[in-house]
């Protein structure tokens, strides 16, 4: 009898440092995923020289820097022959579209083992449990975040759920959109706490938000630089 090969595919480092801290999984191999998809561009290559050149420059840090940071940590999957993985993540967008690179790697490398997901509370409990074959995940992929078509009948309904959330988040009419400009007098530094706790199903951390901001904080300086210098021509 072959013996089984697992491996454990977290949602983070924040994760994989509670689940080491607790021996959650005890002696289990488990990898974090660091990167946050559900941001910036990518393209249809995963995981090679294109994509790390193009997500580094996303995350404004230098491929090794990315290598290092994201590659590295999931060599084990890229190298291991395993007959079972576990993904274990949230079900926010963030969270989801993470989950779509790794099913998409897995579909692209024909992967053929089971695939279990399991849905994380904020405890880091799983609330939701999903198995599945990565048959058709590059595909969706493709469709998601290259092509940016929205697909229909996703499984699981948390990934169709958090594509949603992926296609309506930076739209001027968005819960999110709506809520910067309402309160975008407000300090960049008390925004973006007040992001996180009332955005929770977005799932983006103060590092996205800021990036998101800044365009904002740009204009907001530009109209205070316009406002002051008409003061100083009219004063003249």
């Amino acid at each position: 009898m072959n013996q089984q090969k697992t491996l454990h595919i977290l949602n983070g480092m924040e994760m994989y440092t509670y689940f080491k801290r607790t021996s959650f999984l005890e002696d289990e191999l488990m990898i974090p995923f660091n990167e946050a998809m559900c941001y910036g561009n990518t393209c249809e290559e995963l995981f090679s020289e294109k994509f790390t050149e193009i997500r580094s420059k996303v995350h404004h840090v230098t491929p090794s820097q990315y290598a290092e940071i994201t590659l590295n940590p999931l060599q084990p999957l890229f190298d291991g022959d395993f007959n079972r993985i576990i993904l274990w993540f949230d079900e926010d967008m963030f969270c989801q579209i993470n989950v779509l690179t790794i099913l998409a790697w897995l579909d692209l490398t024909d992967y053929k083992g089971a695939i279990e997901i399991h849905i994380v509370g904020d405890a880091f409990q799983a609330v939701d449990s999903f198995t599945l074959t990565p048959n058709g995940y590059y595909k969706l992929y493709k469709q998601v975040v290259i092509d940016k078509k929205l697909p229909q009948g996703v499984y699981p309904n948390s990934l169709q759920k958090g594509i949603g959330l992926y296609f309506s988040y930076l739209t001027s009419n968005s819960d999110l959109m709506m809520y910067i400009q309402k309160h975008q007098d407000i300090p960049t530094n008390e925004l973006v706490q007040l992001l996180i706790q009332h955005f929770k199903h977005y799932g983006l951390g103060d590092t996205q938000y800021v990036k998101l901001l800044r365009p904002l904080a740009n204009i907001k300086q530009f109209y205070m630089f316009y406002r002051f210098n008409q003061k100083i021509t009219k004063e003249s």
